[in-house]
């Protein structure tokens, strides 16, 4: 239940539905992506709490758990029938954009060679290891 994806798919669909005209359906898909994200979150804190190095997963669900509760308070507490509030289109794509960051951080990575040994030391221990193996 921690997948990052979820949550992500959910807040991109209530774009979506936002985007077609259907606000109710986007409100719930909202409010789904909330528990998503909160699952998500706990998974990538708790990674970090076990020494994981997970702090970019970790900090990023955290923060678009917030983004989306935003989001959801402010489709709730607007009138029924008026048009979505700007923050809570806002709180969706900043949201949406979190989730992608360690995507771009992962694109974007270098390449680190590995480290061989030189090939005499490894033509030379190559007899050793024969004889390890006898």
């Amino acid at each position: 239940m921690g997948s990052r994806l979820l949550p992500l798919a959910l807040a991109a669909g209530a774009l979506l539905a936002d985007g077609v005209g259907l606000h109710r359906g986007a409100s719930y898909l909202v409010l789904l992506a909330v528990v998503a994200a909160g699952a998500a979150a706990f998974v990538g804190v708790a990674d970090v709490l076990e020494g994981k190095a997970a702090w970019t997963r970790g900090i990023s669900a955290s923060l678009a758990l917030v983004l989306l509760l935003i989001g959801s308070a402010a489709r709730a507490g607007a009138a029924a029938g008026a048009a979505v509030p700007h923050i809570a289109l806002s709180a969706a794509v900043a949201a949406v954009l979190v989730y992608a960051l360690p995507l771009v951080g992962w694109l974007f990575e270098p390449l680190a060679p590995r480290r061989r040994e030189p090939q005499r030391v490894r033509a030379a221990a190559a007899p050793a290891r024969r004889a390890k193996a006898a």
